[in-house]
């Protein structure tokens, strides 16, 4: 039976298509083609959680296609916009983070 660490790991698991890597109750790794991404549970370790705007991770998808199929289920903080050469949204992950995504203009 599979321990459960949090609704975080779900959400990107689902997001990202596939396991986690390195599944662990209080840090967890995803590796994404080389990309290093950690969970980190403040909750267990009894951290002050502060909500910041300081950091906004950007995940870049190949095509406008693959874009709007992963925004389906996402709540949406930026709506899909073009910006430049690309096409560029915000959602909010199952923790409050909100996360970029973006895909070329073709």
């Amino acid at each position: 039976m599979r321990k459960e660490y949090g609704k975080g790991h779900a959400f990107y698991e689902d997001f990202f298509e596939q396991a986690v890597t390195v599944r662990d109750e209080i840090y967890s790794v995803f590796d994404i083609h080389g990309f290093r991404l950690g969970l980190f549970n403040f909750q267990k370790m009894n951290e002050d959680h502060v909500f910041g705007s300081n950091v906004l991770p950007s995940i870049e998808v190949d095509s406008l296609e693959t874009l709007k199929k992963k925004i389906q289920k996402q709540n949406i903080c930026f709506p899909l916009t073009q910006i430049g050469a690309n096409w560029v949204t915000e959602f909010v992950d199952s923790e409050g983070n909100h996360l970029e995504l973006t895909a070329p203009v073709k």
